[in-house]
């Protein structure tokens, strides 16, 4: 076996459905659960500083885009950007929180959007984290030399799981009409949305050397913290799944919707923390070397959380060289991350040389990934 070769990201490419939707219809968008509005939705707002975000199912729940449309436009997008045609792709690993289908892979999906041409595939199905995940995959590929031409792709349809009726009717909601916390946190939080990048072997101009790709997985401390399939109370039982009781049940119970653990939470911020500053005691990340840092963070309290922890460690990057688009474009789980990215090669701010810190944490089952890039 010949020796590794490196990898360039060539390409970028986001795909956004719809017009953005403002905070103030938010609620007419997606729909009133019991005809109410929301008694937690304003203060989610408040905590996470989303202005605008795009949806993909209109307010009568008509779908505009499927989420394998949405990934496989973006995935062109990227190889427009890297000036390649879609004959030259030859690998596509795809991420996402919940696929179109329960089976088979979203991988088969996108490749099914993207048209003829065989290709081969991974799905990787975690939450913000599975970006990383497939570009590990797609970036492996190409060093091992088995492609030449790799796409990794995340998308989310968020906005399926927040109509009323995944909570009307179930244990989410009490008997005036009120949504547990739990669940209604995320309808004013997550939207649609998919990204993409295109690597390869040889760079291009304005290409970013991939110079690791680190994934840090903390499921053996934490029970679930976000997640869909299982109840409040029973969501560390995987023997009490929603597959296990049937999906009318598990409705009723309140195990399909799409849930957040806020208290447990609050432990995952430190244990991201704790991970990230490792990696700086190891010498793989020097913070004095990153020009620019992209971390994707739901909410701009939680950054300001994470701020807070590492402003008197050495691990502390200055905040004037993080960059966002979480205000405008909204969190889009696994794709933020290439639409932070994509945002951030447009707009001309990086210089041959300077290199790009990209972390994903993930409340999931909690884990965090790291990727470092360098520009050519």
């Amino acid at each position: 076996m010949g020796a590794l070769r490196h990898g360039y990201i060539t390409g970028t490419g986001v795909f956004l459905p719809g017009a953005p939707v403002g905070n103030d219809a938010m609620e007419d968008h997606l729909g009133r659960i019991a005809g109410r509005d929301s008694l937690f939705g304003k203060k989610a707002l408040r905590w996470n500083g989303v202005e605008s975000r795009h949806y993909a199912m209109a307010p009568d729940g008509s779908v505009a885009h499927t989420l394998a449309e949405m990934s496989a436009n973006a995935v062109r997008a990227a190889l427009d950007a890297a000036g390649l045609e879609r004959r030259a792709l030859s690998m596509l690993a795809t991420a996402a929180t919940q696929g179109d289908y329960l089976v088979p892979g979203h991988g088969s999906a996108v490749h099914a959007e993207l048209g003829p041409g065989a290709l081969e595939v991974a799905s990787f199905q975690s939450v913000c984290g599975s970006s990383l995940m497939a570009a590990k995959a797609a970036w492996l590929s190409v060093r091992a030399g088995e492609h030449d031409v790799a796409a990794a792709c995340a998308g989310e349809f968020s906005s399926r799981w927040f109509r009323p009726h995944f909570y009307e009717g179930t244990a989410l909601v009490d008997a005036k009409g009120r949504v547990r916390a739990e669940a209604d946190f995320l309808r004013f939080t997550l939207s649609d949305g998919a990204g993409a990048i295109v690597i390869e072997p040889k760079p291009r101009p304005g290409s970013l050397k991939i110079d690791f790709i680190d994934i840090v997985s903390l499921a053996d401390r934490f029970d679930p913290c976000m997640w869909a399939g299982a109840s409040v109370e029973t969501r560390a039982d995987m023997k009490t799944a929603w597959s296990h009781a049937g999906p009318r049940a598990a409705h009723e119970a309140g195990a399909v919707a799409l849930l957040q653990d806020f208290e447990l939470l609050k432990r995952v911020i430190r244990a991201w923390v704790g991970a990230y500053l490792q990696k700086v005691d190891e010498g793989r990340i020097v913070p004095a070397e990153v020009d620019h840092c992209l971390v994707h963070y739901s909410a701009k309290s939680l950054r300001a959380e994470i701020v807070s922890l590492l402003e008197d460690t050495a691990g502390m990057i200055p905040e004037e060289k993080w960059f966002s688009v979480l205000r405008e474009r909204g969190n889009v789980g696994s794709a933020s991350i290439w639409l932070m990215l994509d945002a951030l090669v447009k707009s001309g701010r990086v210089r041959p040389g300077e290199k790009i810190l990209c972390v994903v944490p993930e409340s999931g089952r909690a884990l965090v990934g790291f990727m470092m890039l360098e520009a050519v």
